[in-house]
């Protein structure tokens, strides 16, 4: 990861470490932790470079599918060591930016709609992620582990609900109660994920 402590060794105003001193989180965790947030951030931006590739040049919703699976494929059978990693960095980015392809089309229709939606859906986004990845790490005891099997069961049954309404009709209601159910299962999982990010460092450094 050299690009990040390059990265890190260039900003003198903000640094991650510093926010998470008061917290019980040892200095090799905030190192990872801030590490992994910067990656996020560098794969949003890369996301959103693809929407604006998607708009500019109408690819359409099927090649950054293909792309995005293909990615995500050698991503996943590539193994996680040192060797390894810059081409799992390049692989990554390419998922992100496939993923942001495919969010092209959609993204136009709510720019042609309704422009401000994209920024309320960003900054609500945002303000959930950052809020309850706190809530996660300042957390003493890891108790949001436990949350794993009751998000995969509700999404479970979420998908279940959205499989009987096709054939016992409700697709209303169905649509009222992806939205918010799903809201809450997205903040179980900053938790939960959050949680599982500090405990497998702490489990395997690498």
């Amino acid at each position: 990861m050299d690009y990040v402590d390059r990265l890190r060794g260039r900003s003198q105003t903000f640094s991650l470490n510093n926010a998470l001193k008061f917290t019980d989180i040892s200095p090799s965790v905030q190192s990872h932790l801030e590490k992994v947030y910067l990656t996020l951030t560098g794969m949003l931006l890369l996301s959103a470079v693809g929407v604006s590739i998607a708009q500019i040049f109408s690819l359409g919703t099927w090649i950054p599918v293909i792309g995005f699976v293909a990615c995500m494929f050698f991503l996943i059978s590539t193994h996680p060591t040192a060797f390894n990693l810059n081409k799992r960095y390049g692989l990554l980015a390419g998922c992100a930016l496939f993923e942001g392809a495919t969010l092209g089309p959609l993204v136009q229709i709510v720019l042609a709609t309704h422009p401000g939606i994209l920024v309320t859906a960003f900054l609500g986004t945002s303000t959930v992620f950052a809020c309850f990845s706190a809530a996660a790490l300042l957390s003493r005891r890891r108790s949001w582990l436990y949350l794993g099997g009751a998000l995969s069961s509700a999404m479970s049954v979420l998908l279940l609900m959205r499989l009987g309404s096709y054939f016992l009709g409700g697709r209303a209601f169905m649509f009222q109660a992806e939205l918010y159910v799903g809201l809450l299962i997205f903040i179980g999982y900053v938790l939960f994920d959050t949680q599982v990010l500090y405990s497998g460092h702490l489990a395997n450094p690498f």
